[in-house]
């Protein structure tokens, strides 16, 4: 068995969890504060904490956001366990409060270019028809850019395949429903979510630009509980209950769309056997086995499925799987074992002509399977250290096509590729002094593909070189390296700070895509000997400070990110049921700066925030446009978000969004020549050009329409894109049907205005 002793004979250990009294969530990030020595720290993300301190006669406080506070005397003599069960505070008009943190934190943490959302911010905040939707919510932070009508998000300059998006730690390699309209996370199982954008903790790795980290409720271990919601398009549902009250509880969210069912009303055949739906199901049980010990288990499952009468159909979804285990080796050792899987698939099913038995399906996945070890020691109030292992075996199936006898097509299987993926990390959260703090980690990660397949070597221009066979578990080709991770604060006074950071993030697997916005056929492929990791470095500056007693908080950071190896196509490129997809591809350099203020008022009847961010990210790759430098896709320099929430009274919460961003890049054409009497557009240089703005309004009003002691509900009304703004798409290009000798841009719009309602309910 590991163990510590104290650093010192003369210090004692008080530690404990910190939950909500009405369900038993652990609360994260709750702060435990010492008044006397004026020292405290916070709880971590299953509500535990640890002080070790001089013996002596204390006055603890125990506050969270949102809760009463707690007060407690204690006479400090020996190792002390103390629990405590916060009650939620009585919201009165001028007492609303919404925050996802201590008052202070983002100004004396270590942490900086990270964001936290509160899912009751989520629950009134506008959105497209009305779903509550926590990927649609970042998008309106700073840093973050979206596209309307797709899943990815963009961060710092980073592309969507940048991104890690962690649900109760396990991978979601695809988070969007309805080709991007919704999110896979429904927002009545979620507890609590951060992103960070840059300063990415050293136990986080394998993606370049950001963490999107999710956890999901624990279930209510003091009575059953149940909440829900009916929409226009879709409705949900989550149940909540004791296994044993006070030791184990779970929790069943499920959601499902019905637009299938308004189909089957339709005097077209072919229409009326249509399917078009989406499911979600999440669950989660934990239990404790005893003081030191506490077993998690949760999953998810989600797909889509989209058909055309026995034409044509379409599927795709996640799958994941978290088993944790929780151990406290003693007061001041946590341990967190977790083993995960990941599953992402689709379908694409031709069905043939009927009777004729000549249809096929297409096939495509990727698996994860992985464990990890992540310790925290308490050394002392003013030191935090962390530190932990974890490795994953990678499954990829690029693809297979399955056919009926007389299809027209030939069945294929492209080879299955396989890899591992295994790192070590520590990282030291250290007070140097009362003004000075350090965050310093490092990570070290391997990533090796293995066979069993055949590997091909391509040269610059794509040809095969060389072809060598590997058997099963046979090492390919193997990268490995350091991720050092840093960040500074520096208190100028109790609210104002100033602070730094640096940091190094490893990216083994590519996504492969044509499109900014995500779809359900992008694969994602390992380093190979043809494929190097994506390496990419950030410096960031910030300053930070807080108004009006902490009821107002503000930011203002500056970063610059340097991107290696990064990954794009040749012009023309092959994707689709490829073999040598590897081929297709061609390597180079990106880099991206920019500036990011946020403003957000927490306290009061009118809560929300305003995002600015001024960037650009730029892409060099010697076969695009001869070497020249050229703007991403997803380079914008302006992006501006207003929220608003505004409580008129007990049973009325009005809200709004408005959003402002500089159009995309895109290349247009320049002139038009003809090739035996076709006419082909003659096109630019890559992303010379911009769509036109894009701008919106979306408003909501949120009214309570009963709440006793047992039940309450509420009636959610909002308008999305409020003046009916066509933002453009895409804009495309023909011959004007008058006159051929003229080219008209023709441009795509997806959305006018679009009302939605939704009727919530909950029984407490």
């Amino acid at each position: 068995m590991i163990s510590f002793s104290p650093t010192a004979q003369s210090k004692f250990t008080i530690s404990g969890t910190i939950e909500d009294a009405t369900n038993g969530e652990g609360l994260i990030g709750a702060s435990v504060f010492i008044q006397e020595l004026q020292k405290g720290t916070t709880s971590n993300v299953y509500g535990f904490y640890s002080l070790t301190v001089p013996p002596g006669k204390y006055t603890v406080q125990v506050s969270y956001i949102g809760y009463e506070p707690f007060t407690k005397k204690i006479d400090l003599n020996q190792p002390q366990t103390m629990d405590v069960s916060l009650q939620p505070g009585e919201a009165t008009l001028d007492e609303v409060v919404v925050s996802a943190d201590p008052d202070d934190q983002n100004v004396r943490s270590t942490q900086m270019s990270v964001n936290k959302l509160d899912m009751e911010e989520v629950e009134v905040i506008p959105v497209i028809f009305g779903e509550k939707d926590i990927i649609k919510t970042i998008q309106l932070l700073p840093g973050i850019k979206s596209s309307e009508g797709g899943g990815g998000f963009f961060v710092r300059g980073g592309s969507a395949g940048q991104n890690l998006i962690l649900l109760d730690e396990a991978p979601v390699y695809n988070a969007s429903h309805l080709l991007g309209f919704f999110s896979v996370f429904n927002a009545d199982a979620i507890k609590d979510l951060s992103i960070y954008k840059g300063h990415i903790p050293a136990e986080y790795g394998g993606r370049a630009s950001s963490v999107l980290d999710i956890k999901m409720k624990e279930g209510n271990s003091k009575n059953w509980g149940a909440q829900g919601g009916i929409g226009l398009i879709s409705s949900r549902l989550t149940v909540e209950a004791p296994i044993v009250k006070d030791k184990g509880s779970f929790v069943v969210s499920g959601r499902r769309t019905y637009v299938d069912v308004f189909l089957k009303a339709s005097s077209n055949e072919d229409v009326k056997n249509s399917i078009l739906y989406f499911y979600d199901l999440n669950a989660k049980a934990n239990y404790r086995l005893g003081e030191n010990d506490r077993l998690f288990v949760s999953g998810y499952f989600g797909r889509d499925n989209f058909g055309y009468s026995d034409v044509f159909g379409f599927d795709w979804g996640n799958s994941t799987a978290t088993a944790r285990w929780n151990h406290l080796f003693n007061d001041r050792l946590f341990l967190n074992t977790t083993a995960l899987f990941s599953d992402y698939n689709y379908n694409v099913d031709i069905g043939g002509d009927e009777g004729e038995n000549n249809g096929f399906l297409i096939t495509s996945a990727i698996q994860d399977i992985s464990l990890k070890e992540d310790f925290e020691y308490y050394i002392n109030p003013s030191n935090t250290l962390k530190f932990g292992a974890s490795g994953v075996y990678h499954i990829f199936v690029p693809g297979e096509i399955r056919t009926d006898e007389n299809a027209t097509v030939n069945p294929l299987e492209l080879q299955q590729k396989y890899a591992w993926e295994a790192a070590a990390y520590v990282s030291d959260d250290w007070e140097v002094s009362k003004s000075f703090k350090v965050n310093a980690g490092l990570r070290y990660s391997w990533f090796g593909q293995v066979g069993p397949g055949e590997v091909y070597t391509y040269d610059e221009v794509g040809d095969v070189v060389q072809n060598e066979n590997f058997g099963k578990g046979e090492l390919v080709k193997a990268y490995s390296g350091f991720e050092p991770r840093l960040g500074l604060t520096y208190l100028l006074n109790e609210n104002t700070s100033i602070k730094g950071s640096f940091g190094r993030n490893r990216q083994y697997l590519h996504l492969v895509s044509n499109s900014n916005s995500g779809t359900p056929i992008d694969l994602w492929i390992p380093s190979s000997n043809n494929v190097r990791p994506q390496i990419a470095d950030q410096l960031a500056i910030g300053y930070f400070k807080n108004f009006n007693d902490n009821a107002i908080e503000g930011s203002l950071e500056v970063y610059y990110k340097d991107m290696k190896n990064q990954v794009d196509y040749r012009t023309g490129a092959d994707l689709i049921f490829n073999e040598n997809v590897e081929s297709q591809f061609l390597y180079g350099k990106g880099w991206s700066y920019g500036t990011e203020f946020y403003l957000k008022k927490n306290k009061g009847p009118l809560t929300g925030w305003v995002s600015y961010t001024w960037s650009r990210s730029k892409r060099k790759f010697d076969g695009v446009d001869r070497g020249e430098i050229y703007p991403a896709s997803w380079d914008r320099p302006h992006d501006l978000s207003l929220v608003g929430i505004y409580k008129l009274s007990k049973k009325l919460t009005l809200s709004g969004t408005f959003v402002y961003r500089t159009g995309d890049a895109v290349t247009f054409p320049i002139g038009k020549y003809q090739v035996d009497g076709e006419v082909i557009n003659r096109y630019g240089k890559r992303n010379n050009d911009r769509l036109p703005d894009y701008h919106r309004l979306d408003l909501g009003a949120t009214l309570q329409l009963k709440n006793t002691q047992k039940f309450e509900s509420d009636l959610n009304i909002s308008i999305y894109n409020v003046y009916a703004r066509k933002n453009a798409f895409t804009v495309n290009f023909r011959e004007n049907r008058t006159d051929p000798s003229k080219t008209e841009a023709v441009k795509l719009s997806l959305f006018s205005i679009l009302p939605s309602i939704t009727y919530n309910f909950r029984f407490k």
